[in-house]
């Protein structure tokens, strides 16, 4: 059994639950440099071998994978950190927050021969790996478009000091989940375009950056695709709308995933639609705490998943590669809010000295497939 260390403790609560409740994995150490929420966390999980000390973790040769819950600005020294030491490694999205490390970081990745694995973990939320598993089996047909959206009532964040920041954009922290889908579905993009504004909630508590965004993608192939989002107002109730929902149109029909409610719906090429609920079964697995506030069942699956591919050298999705292109996506939409301007991605690449390839469809045609995510509880 391969086992893991836990960098960062607030986030990282949910990968704690998923390792002590999973059967591929054995938690062997939890890391912050914050103390008191490290007696917290070994109180709550019973995970009593914790230290302050990142270097204390990585020298513990025990220790097969690191999994890295820290600020994004921390990613990249953490993640090189782990790499140096021989380590595999889980990183939480967005993988970096500056696309100078990211050659770097790809060529430490190859010598060392390490596995890398970006947490993009909205792929392994049961709707959303039912969706997969219909649209690889071809029930749509061809796919046509990409539509989703991520809208939350998150205006207890504007309470946050450091959500009132510069340093802080709901572009990374909430956008990357469907902007991730549009990855999957429509890898090779090409161009983006967006507009986005400080609501007046946001405006009201001191927000430096937008809360409220729309923009269009456009595929090396011709095709489009749209990603939402809003964070400091009311959402609809959840019987008329979802918080987080992809929804792919096909050639032959259509699906639609939706997140905190379980909800999956599919038109197939005859016409036929049908919907599938999980019930408090499921619901418990994915939502351990208290208010739904973290989703520790799609760390335990995507923990699982990473487990098989090292131990059966395939890779897991997204990998390092993958990671950085979304990462490159992101970083092109915050242009184009910045500039009013469409931004082309090869560019954007080239100016950091990264490869096309980071973009390629050969990259998430297979992500997360089906037959090889972690099998439904």
């Amino acid at each position: 059994m391969l086992t893991i260390g836990i960098l960062g403790l607030g986030e990282g609560s949910s990968t704690i639950s998923a390792a002590i409740h999973s059967k591929k994995v054995e938690l062997k150490m939890i890391c912050d440099k914050d103390v008191a929420l490290c007696r917290q966390r070994a109180d709550e999980f019973k995970a009593y071998d914790y230290t302050t000390d990142y270097q204390e973790m990585l020298n513990d040769k025990t220790i097969d994978i690191i999994a890295i819950y820290t600020p994004d600005h921390l990613h990249y020294e953490h993640v090189k950190m782990a790499l140096l030491h021989n380590k595999h490694v889980i990183c939480t999205k967005p993988f970096i927050d500056d696309l100078r490390h990211g050659a770097e970081l790809i060529a430490l990745q190859e010598r060392s021969g390490r596995k890398v694995f970006v947490g993009q973990s909205s792929r392994f939320f049961e709707p959303f790996k039912k969706q997969r598993a219909d649209f690889e089996a071809g029930v749509i047909g061809e796919l046509m478009t990409v539509e989703s959206h991520y809208n939350a009532d998150h205006r207890w964040f504007l309470e946050k000091k450091w959500a009132l920041e510069k340093s802080f954009k709901w572009l990374y922290g909430g956008l990357s989940h469907p902007v991730d889908f549009i990855r999957w579905y429509l890898p090779d993009i090409a161009e983006v375009m967006g507009y986005g504004m400080i609501s007046a909630n946001g405006v009201k508590a001191g927000l430096k950056n937008e809360d409220t965004m729309h923009f269009i993608f456009k595929a090396a192939d011709g095709r489009v695709a749209r990603v939402s989002g809003s964070y400091t107002g009311p959402t609809q109730p959840t019987s008329r709308d979802s918080g987080m929902s992809c929804v792919l149109r096909g050639t032959l029909g259509a699906s639609q995933a939706d997140y905190h409610e379980l909800r999956y719906a599919v038109t197939d090429s005859t016409g036929e639609q049908r919907v599938i609920t999980w019930g408090d079964t499921q619901l418990e697995y994915y939502f351990r705490f208290p208010g739904q506030t973290h989703h520790a069942g799609e760390y335990q699956n995507y923990i699982e998943y990473f487990v098989d591919a090292i131990e059966h050298n395939y890779t897991a999705w997204p990998n390092i590669q993958e990671g950085i292109g979304t990462v490159a996506l992101l970083q092109a939409m915050d242009l184009s809010l910045q500039t009013g301007k469409p931004v082309g991605l090869k560019t954007l690449l080239h100016s950091y000295g990264l490869p096309e390839n980071l973009l390629s469809a050969h990259l998430s045609g297979v992500a997360g497939s089906a037959h090889h995510q972690a099998s439904e509880v």
